[in-house]
């Protein structure tokens, strides 16, 4: 072996059976290191509390919540009006501060950032769906959703290009310069999903995304939102009252007395 040249593995000279049963072996551990490496735990919420002040009183909303979601995974949170869950979407996304507990983000501890890198955070790796849309009506649709892009320091033709690409697929690529007006309910939610979805976030937030839909579009919508999100293997965080739409989601989790369980059956 040549000095300061690292020495190579090698398969000894023995039988053939037993060289093509250590290939099969060495191929499955490579493979079983790159699932465990794209498998992993990127959400962790470790004892997270928040209080409000409510006529002269202490309101908890959050009291030490416990979870861990991992990449690729779409889980669905459920419970009374007022329990908590947009709050808890708040503080994960950084919005709101936590009194006391942790958010850890990828190995990295996002609560603890100050207000300035908690917003580039949020902007570079959340994505948010709204129950109301929540679309800039003097922009056409192409323009609300290249916005999240030039926000991110993406612009001029590679903007317009991902933009357009994002409309196009879901379903809108013959209306990117329709005024926002001029859009039904349904296809301002998928221009929402499109502008959610177009910086390549690895967190999507929805809030109610189909609270302010009829039936018949938000079982169109919704299952467009889940399709997305697995194609890329990003991880969906979902807060709905509606058990059914819950069902469709990897897993469920109940906010209950400001704190995340297993929903009862």
């Amino acid at each position: 072996m040549e000095k300061g040249r690292p020495a190579r593995f090698r398969i000894p000279p023995i039988g053939l059976g037993v060289r093509v049963r250590q290939r099969q072996i060495l191929r499955q551990c490579r493979l079983s290191a790159q699932f465990t490496q794209a498998i992993h735990t990127l959400l962790i919420l470790k004892k997270l509390s928040r209080s409000f002040r409510e006529g002269g009183r202490e309101h908890r909303v959050l009291d030490s919540v416990d979870a861990r979601i991992s990449n690729g995974e779409s889980v669905a949170i459920i419970g009374r009006s007022g329990s908590g869950k947009s709050t808890l979407l708040n503080v994960i996304s950084g919005i709101d501060r936590t009194d006391t507990g942790t958010v850890e983000f990828d190995g990295r501890e996002v609560s603890s950032l100050r207000e300035p890198e908690r917003t580039r955070f949020r902007r570079q790796h959340i994505g948010f769906i709204y129950q109301f849309f929540n679309l800039v009506p003097t922009l056409n649709a192409e323009e609300n959703v290249r916005l999240v892009l030039e926000l991110n320091g993406v612009r001029g033709a590679e903007a317009r290009r991902r933009s357009q690409a994002m409309l196009t697929e879901v379903g809108l690529g013959d209306r990117l310069s329709s005024a926002i007006d001029t859009f039904s309910g349904g296809e301002q939610q998928r221009v929402a999903i499109a502008r959610a979805l177009v910086h390549e976030p690895q967190l999507l937030l929805a809030d109610e995304p189909t609270g302010n839909l009829d039936e018949e579009t938000a079982r169109q919508v919704f299952p467009l939102v889940l399709a997305l999100v697995r194609k890329r293997g990003a991880m969906l965080l979902l807060v709905t009252h509606d058990r059914a739409l819950a069902a469709t989601a990897d897993r469920t989790l109940e906010m209950r007395e400001g704190r995340l369980i297993e929903p009862s059956k």
